[in-house]
């Protein structure tokens, strides 16, 4: 009989609607296993494993654990924390020193590209040193620009509030006859995947959005204001919907300049839909109405979609069943099976065939005008909103929860960065 061992996962990046149900999703799948003793969840990501900072996921109460999968943002916290490249740094003796004096022999990274590059260098670490440990990283973004999975959990909630938003903002917009443009500005830096879901907006079969821009292909003022004005002398009202990541011919970000960035060096968007809106009140009119949900499109767990919600799970589930079976080193994505009726299963992916990558729309999924995409695109989407999530209410309104930070006593000194 093998020797039991502990499990330890945690979370970093930008947060989700339904991140925390692939910890419920591992939870429950790695309270069943006989292999597994205790299961511990890392505060703040990798830097949670550098402090040391573990609560027990089995000693939080029960409706807390359930809860939190109808609960948004991450549960264990987050981070921005890049790992050297280089295995003769210090975090890593740190990292696994602390794995061994928790005797951690599972290690699940739930996140996006930058996690999987994280779980990528601990996985080819341990195999350096010769640690018995399986590493297994669990999907998520909102931006869907990951590889070796058809789509990543967490996409298709904020792809469902983009569109009930927008759907929302044409009835109120339409109460009026004025002639009116409205700039919907959506998150996405390189890949333009939530842009492109603003196509999925209809109402009687009719969509709302008439132009669709992204971060794919280069953007032109001149091309987009001749585009808009064409659809304002035509029907009056234009509903454009913009990528904050969209990029002029020479590569450069929109505004780029006025950006900040992250510790990965990612510039940090936002305000494209204020810039054009300067550029169309300047040449086409002055009634322009500009939307920018900013992170509410990734934290609106009142409009998760139930199959968004369900795959986060499951893929949960799944990455810990994959570690019992003795997998290490990959990412558990999800295989498309087909569109109608909607099924998929798990694909395993190599952690460096994911790690530093992004998956950008493909060119033939876009219009050859450039505005729009294509009705292949609208239906790789479609499925990925589908269904309601009854979220728990009280007093009005949604019924969230927090784990208790109660914080397992610690093994090892202070990491470095907390001394002095």
């Amino acid at each position: 009989m093998s020797q039991r061992k502990n499990m330890l996962i945690a979370q970093s990046g930008g947060p989700t609607a339904v991140i925390n149900a692939s910890v419920v999703g591992a939870f429950h799948r790695a309270v069943t296993a006989s292999d597994i003793h205790h299961i511990y969840g890392a505060y703040n990501g990798i830097v949670g494993v550098l402090k040391e900072t573990f609560v027990d996921l089995k000693k939080q109460d029960r409706r807390t654990m359930d809860g939190i999968q109808y609960t948004p943002s991450s549960a264990l916290g987050s981070c921005r924390y890049k790992l050297s490249s280089d295995f003769e740094h210090e975090d890593y003796r740190r990292i696994f020193d602390v794995f061994d004096a928790h005797k951690i022999g599972y290690f699940f990274y739930n996140g996006g590209n930058d996690s999987m590059d994280t779980a990528m260098k601990l996985n080819a670490y341990a195999r350096k040193i010769g640690y018995d440990i399986k590493i297994i990283g669990i999907p998520k973004t909102i931006d869907n620009d990951l590889v070796g999975t058809d789509h990543c959990p967490g996409y298709g909630s904020a792809a469902k509030y983009i569109n009930t938003s927008i759907l929302e903002s044409a009835f109120d917009c339409n109460t009026y006859t004025a002639r009116t443009v409205v700039l919907i500005e959506v998150m996405g830096r390189h890949a333009g995947w939530l842009a492109a879901s603003a196509s999925l907006a209809a109402f009687e079969g009719e969509r709302i959005v008439d132009l669709v821009y992204l971060p794919e292909l280069p953007f032109d003022l001149d091309t987009f204001l001749s585009q808009v004005e064409e659809v304002y002398r035509e029907k009056g009202k234009v509903f454009v919907a913009v990528s904050e990541g969209i990029r002029d011919k020479s590569g450069e970000f929109i505004l780029a300049g006025q950006s900040q960035h992250d510790e990965f060096g990612h510039s940090q968007l936002g305000g494209v839909s204020l810039y054009l809106q300067e550029m169309v009140q300047a040449n086409i009119t002055k009634r322009v109405k500009v939307i920018n949900p900013g992170i509410l499109q990734r934290c609106a767990a009142h409009c998760a979609s139930k199959t968004d919600l369900d795959e986060a799970y499951w893929i949960g589930y799944r990455a810990v069943d994959l570690a019992l079976q003795g997998y290490t080193g990959f990412m558990a994505g999800i295989k498309r099976e087909s569109n109608r009726p909607y099924k998929w299963s798990v694909e395993l992916t190599a952690l460096e065939n994911v790690a530093n990558k992004e998956k950008a729309v493909p060119r033939e999924w876009i219009v050859p005008e450039g505005n729009y995409v294509t009705e292949e695109c609208i239906e790789y989407m479609k499925p990925l909103i589908m269904g309601e999530v009854y979220v728990p209410a009280w007093e009005g309104l949604p019924r969230y929860v927090q784990l208790k930070k109660d914080f397992i006593p610690p093994k090892l000194e202070k990491w470095h960065d907390e001394k002095g």
